[in-house]
């Protein structure tokens, strides 16, 4: 059984998820347990992939022992000259997602036992939990682009429940102006604009290439060929990276991230650390050997300078895109983090910033000579990112438990009333603000080793000046929030008889293995980014034999320039700390400088409105998309509905009435009337007939019936019948 554990790590979830209603008529306790349970199971299934990659071996039933990746396949959709499979694909990157995916839902889902304790509609919370962690693993874990779609939409679908589940609209459950239901909405409807791009672009491949499945398509470079003399290939590579932008919240749709913290803290947890806005960045990271050696091949076998010059023109524009959208995305979040006054919101800016390091990461890899040092760049700030980001979520979750809200200015001086939160807080803050020794510097050091090998050296001074901006808002956020003096909405709850003190374990036990995590990988980081080389290199030249060994396919660039590449990015980093962080230590942590009278003083009032209004481009949607359809369903309602569709039937009814009066009058009561009443007389008058007939008298009844016989019996004499 174990042997299906591919299979197993994203049935289960879904499959508990079904099961969730009905075992809640077991008890509410079994119920929250059993759900619980799911996501433990579906870790240790993980667990076992992970195990098989390392040990080389995968046991496939039926036909034993395979060498990774490994392409399980079973038939689905089967008719004549065309059929489609399911199947599963086992290598390291899906191996080692899973394994992120699988253990911080599982966190995140222990921590749900005290935070969602008492709240209403549980089983819809647990149902949509658990089938956002199937979807995400069936992502993960899906060998064809078409069954990938199911857990791409999967998650989609979950987000929006989820982040709308306080869909009644209290407005303590409001983030901003916005409640959640709108939220929700938001975010599912911004997504698929990007879904919808993914599809196009997916459809057409099929068109060509006759298959989804990942490795028939880096395998097979006619499709590539072929889409570049149609002309295709530059916008199909594009529109595959909007399934990216949307899922990942990258610009320019990253808009609905900071409303969807409308939802409980434990799902935002989810969503940005484990599930959605991981999976554009693990779709990116799956297609990467396609676009780049796929490319590469079919460029080998084009006969033609143009077809192949459109062939590397559209593999260069894919990853530029992925490099500058995510580089500059990383930096438009970051400053908008600068000036959030709710706590989560700050963490959703960060999760885009950070998600944006990651597509960069990705990019500038694509556009090296050797991709692997990008490559394992992004996915190491994935994992790092998931750990730290779920760990402050968490976190989060706690103290606006405690605080009885999300404005981090309704805060202040907890470090003492929650000690436990107040470190791993910190931890995370730290790792996230790229902290020597801890998980966040080493996976940021690799991406700015990756800017430097692409000769990115744009890329890489808007990817420094944003390390300094995340230790800006990271100290903000840790000193708004705990240190100084309690707030005046503190010291009410206070007087009210409610005292901030530290939550139970069951919520801060999951947080707190979180970040003795980061601390670990910290501390190993060189080993363990040696690790990822070694472990993810196969998943770079699946389907190429011929595999080049060098120091950076097997570890982190070792100098630049005759220079020590630690050195370099070391200096970077410093540097970006000490300008990011000696402002947020004079503004919030010592607090020798008001930062309301710092902003007066120097005439920062219109920066800090335009950071505080997200650069006018949430505002600027409303207006395009959002009013302008509302004010143009308003005329329309007004000038076409109203005023001509309502009139023209008002008129139409009206004829009608008239029309019908008319035909009642001069057709209906004469002619219909009359007939119908001439035919009731005839037959009125025919009965009173016959009726005489009729006496009653016996004698004249059986006389009747003897006249009958002797008329039957004379026909049958004369043979009438």
């Amino acid at each position: 059984m174990l042997y299906y554990s591919p299979w197993l790590v994203w049935v289960i979830p879904i499959v508990g998820a079904i099961l969730t209603p009905l075992i809640a008529r077991l008890g509410e306790r079994v119920r929250d347990y059993f759900a619980v349970l799911c996501s433990l199971i579906a870790a240790l299934m993980a667990t076992l992939n992970f195990s098989y990659v390392l040990s080389g071996e995968v046991y496939v039933p039926g036909v034993g022992y395979v060498h990774p990746p490994v392409d399980w396949r079973v038939k689905w959709f089967v008719t004549p000259g065309f059929y489609l499979d399911v199947g599963v694909l086992i290598d390291p990157l899906s191996a080692f997602m899973g394994v992120i995916v699988a253990w911080i839902s599982f966190l995140i889902m222990v921590y749900s036992l005290g935070y969602m304790h008492g709240e209403e509609g549980l089983t819809r919370y647990w149902f949509f939990m658990n089938f956002f962690i199937g979807n995400m693993l069936l992502l993960v874990m899906s060998d064809n682009i078409l069954q990938m779609l199911f857990g791409w939409e999967g998650v989609g679908l979950c987000s929006y429940q989820l982040i709308g589940f306080y869909y009644s609209d209290e407005r303590k459950r409001w983030i901003g102006d916005v409640p959640p239901s709108h939220a929700g909405m938001k975010a599912f409807i911004t997504t698929k604009i990007g879904d919808i791009c993914l599809m196009i672009a997916s459809f057409i491949i099929f068109s060509v290439a006759g298959t989804f499945n990942f490795m028939d398509l880096q395998a097979n470079h006619e499709w590539i060929i072929e889409l570049a003399k149609l002309g295709l290939i530059v916008p199909v590579t594009i529109l595959l990276f909007g399934g990216p932008v949307g899922k990942s919240a990258q610009f320019p749709l990253h808009e609905w991230l900071p409303e969807a913290m409308a939802g409980p803290t434990s799902v935002s947890a989810l969503i940005h650390a484990a599930t959605m806005v991981k999976a554009g960045v693990y779709l990116v990271a799956r297609l990467f050997p396609t676009i780049y050696y796929g490319f590469e091949d079919a460029v080998k076998h084009v006969h033609g300078l143009a077809i192949e010059g459109l062939i590397l023109q559209a593999r260069q524009n894919f990853f530029l895109t992925v490099a500058w959208i995510g580089a500059f995305t990383a930096f438009l979040a970051a400053t908008q983090a600068m000036v959030s006054r709710e706590l989560k919101k700050v963490l959703a800016y960060s999760t885009i910033s950070q998600i944006g390091y990651m597509m960069l990461g990705l990019g500038a890899g694509g556009l090296a000579s050797d991709p692997s040092t990008g490559f394992v760049a992004g996915i190491f700030h994935l994992a790092s990112h998931a750990i730290f980001k779920a760990l402050l979520f968490m976190a989060a979750g706690a103290v606006i438990h405690a605080c009885e809200s999300t404005n981090m200015f309704d805060m202040g001086g907890i470090r003492r009333d929650m000690p436990i939160t107040f470190a791993t807080m910190l931890v995370g803050a730290l790792s996230l603000s790229g902290i020597p020794p801890l998980s966040g510097f080493w996976s940021k050091e690799a991406v700015f080793t990756a800017c430097i090998v692409s000769g990115q050296y744009l890329l890489l001074a808007l990817a420094a000046v944003t390390a300094a901006i995340t230790f800006f808002y990271s100290l903000r956020m840790i000193a708004i929030t705990f240190l100084g003096h309690k707030s005046e909405h503190l010291e009410e709850l206070e007087r009210e008889g409610h005292h901030v003190h530290e939550v139970s374990k069951v919520m801060w036990v999951p947080y707190t293995v979180l970040a003795a995590a980061t601390i670990v990988i910290g501390f190993v980081g060189p080993f363990f980014e040696h690790f990822m080389h070694e472990f993810l290199e196969p998943s770079m030249h699946i389907l190429h034999h011929e595999v080049r060994l060098s120091a950076m396919v097997y570890g982190a660039v070792e100098s630049y320039g005759g220079v020590p590449m630690q050195l370099i990015t070391s200096t970077i980093t410093a540097c970006m700390l000490l300008i990011g962080g000696l402002p947020a230590y004079y503004l919030y942590i010592s607090r020798k400088v008001d930062p309301e009278e710092f902003v007066e003083k120097h005439g920062l009032k219109g920066l800090y409105n335009f950071l505080y209004n997200r650069w006018y481009i949430n505002p600027t949607y409303y207006r395009l998309f959002v009013y302008s359809l509302i004010s143009g369903s308003s005329i329309l309602f007004r000038n076409l509905e109203k005023a001509v569709i309502d009139a023209f039937n008002y008129v139409l009814a009206n004829f009608i009435v008239k029309l019908s009066n008319v035909i009642y009058k001069y057709f209906e009561k004469p002619i219909l009337d009359g007939l119908n009443y001439a035919i009731a007389y005839a037959f009125a008058s025919f009965s009173q007939a016959f009726r005489r007939i009729q006496t009653g008298v016996s004698s004249f009844n059986i006389m009747g019936m003897a006249l009958g016989i002797i008329l039957l019996i004379i026909l049958i004499i004369l043979r009438v019948l």
